[in-house]
């Protein structure tokens, strides 16, 4: 049996005698002293002693002490008869372990005694009410925010997904509440909007998985970044089609009515350039490298710039050393052809097996919301479908979010084959490591990932899947 001292003085210390006794705990007998006696209900005599002087008295706390106490809670009203209790108690008991609840800012210096400040907490506790900020366990585990509530608000990037499709590294959806129940998590839940979750994980990456669940949709190219960046390798693009590549840069540009950064490197043609230079203005910066470029440099611009989308031509996405670096860089990729992409109505996804689709659907339903582009998900029905079914259940969630409708197109046969007889489309894609990877068995192949190049005359958006 753990004998425990509390010593009380006032409404707080009344409060927590009050909890501790509806706190039953077999383990525990609970000695009180209190300056002015107070009347408890519901006590259990053998648990809980109750006495009754001034404990800044030595004389009357030396008898009570020669017991041998595991710890010692102190919650009084005036910061002197704290000291003087302590040093009482310091006198008798060295090393007995002391919590004190401080309001006024106390300066102990006792490596035995544990500080409660009850500014901290209440200052604490009231900013658990402000929206749009995380609630933080403060008395399980650490209490460094390794344990975290969110709501879920109904513009979330995260309604409508299934659990087995978010990737949960380093954190973890421990549960769900909804309609005051809890909901236990399983691979195949779906997150509902007004959902509270439950999140246990690394305290630093709970901070950026709270601001991914609180961005709302309609922010493209946020959270990526706010600008536009196209990126021009003159070993690559110096072609006949710079120039409608340059009109398609600046037409997203309006769309999303951001800044396009245009960035050459290994400059070469001087009639180009200067025609890419009369481009400058308030919203159009022109960045011309004449040193030979590579991953440091880019990595540098989108921290410089912020950037948010990269749009890059097809010449320069086939070389796979320029792929790869596009690929680490985690940053949405639009691949531009020559075909006007003014004229396109649809973005078009192909359904495969992979839970990849639902980790990049938001970003796609975004970037085409902006662009006024309607969704269209291809399906052959001779593959398995249960996972199929599972994708096309979340866009259809999804399209009520965004009051865009989307289309589900079943065929029997190759659905790129099908794709390749249209005029003009957007095709959306996870950027996996399929696609930043050489593969020369690709042709070989029947995943429709591995097969994104027998598209590459259409406009083409590859979402990373790192986040």
């Amino acid at each position: 049996m753990k004998k425990i001292l509390i010593i009380s003085d006032g409404a707080v210390g009344t409060r927590f005698i009050e909890r501790v006794i509806n706190t039953y705990s077999k383990d525990n007998i609970y000695y009180v002293v209190q300056m002015r006696a107070k009347h408890f209900d519901h006590v259990d005599p053998s648990k809980f002693k109750f006495f009754e002087f001034d404990p800044t008295s030595l004389s009357k706390l030396a008898n009570l002490l020669k017991m041998e106490f595991v710890q010692a809670i102190m919650a009084m009203e005036i910061p002197s008869d704290i000291m003087n209790t302590l040093k009482n108690i310091r006198t008798i008991k060295q090393q007995l372990n002391v919590v004190v609840l401080d309001q006024w800012g106390l300066e102990i210096d006792d490596s035995y005694v544990s500080i409660v400040n009850a500014n901290d907490l209440l200052a604490s506790h009231l900013l658990d009410f402000l929206p749009n900020v995380p609630v933080i366990a403060q008395n399980v585990g650490l209490g460094e925010g390794e344990i975290m509530e969110v709501l879920v608000p109904f513009g979330s990037s995260f309604v409508y997904r299934h659990l087995g499709a978010i990737e949960q590294k380093n954190w973890k959806v421990a549960a769900i509440y909804r309609d005051r129940k809890l909901v236990f998590p399983n691979a195949k839940r779906m997150i509902h909007p007004n959902d509270i979750l439950l999140l246990v994980g690394d305290p630093s990456v709970l901070k950026s998985v709270y601001r991914a669940i609180k961005r709302e949709l309609g922010q493209f190219p946020a959270p990526f970044g706010s600008a536009l960046y196209l990126y021009l390798d003159m070993t690559y693009d110096d072609n006949i089609y710079l120039d409608d590549l340059l009109q398609q840069a600046l037409y997203i540009k309006d769309q999303f009515q951001k800044e396009l950064i245009i960035k050459i490197t290994n400059p070469g043609n001087l009639d180009q350039i200067a025609k890419i230079k009369s481009l400058r203005s308030d919203d159009v910066t022109v960045d011309i490298s004449y040193l030979q470029e590579g991953k440091e440099e880019l990595f540098s611009d989108i921290k410089k710039y912020h950037v948010g989308l990269l749009l890059v031509t097809q010449a320069l996405f086939k070389n796979v050393a320029a792929r790869r670096i596009l690929y680490e860089s985690s940053i949405p990729v639009l691949k531009l052809s020559h075909k006007p992409i003014g004229d396109i109505k649809s973005s078009v996804i192909i359904l495969t097996e992979s839970k990849e689709l639902e980790k990049v659907s938001t970003t796609i339903f975004d970037f085409s919301s902006q662009l006024g582009f309607n969704i269209e998900l291809i399906n052959n029905i001779n593959e398995p479908q249960a996972e199929r079914q599972e994708v096309i259940e979340h866009f259809k969630n999804l399209s009520s979010i965004f009051s865009k409708s989307i289309k589900v197109l079943d065929v029997e046969s190759n659905q790129i084959r099908t794709l390749a007889k249209r005029q003009n489309f957007l095709h959306c894609m996870p950027f996996s490591e399929k696609i930043a990877s050489r593969n020369i068995f690709s042709f070989l192949s029947t995943d429709s990932e591995k097969l994104y190049y027998r598209l590459d005359a259409y406009h083409q958006l590859f979402v990373p899947v790192r986040i």
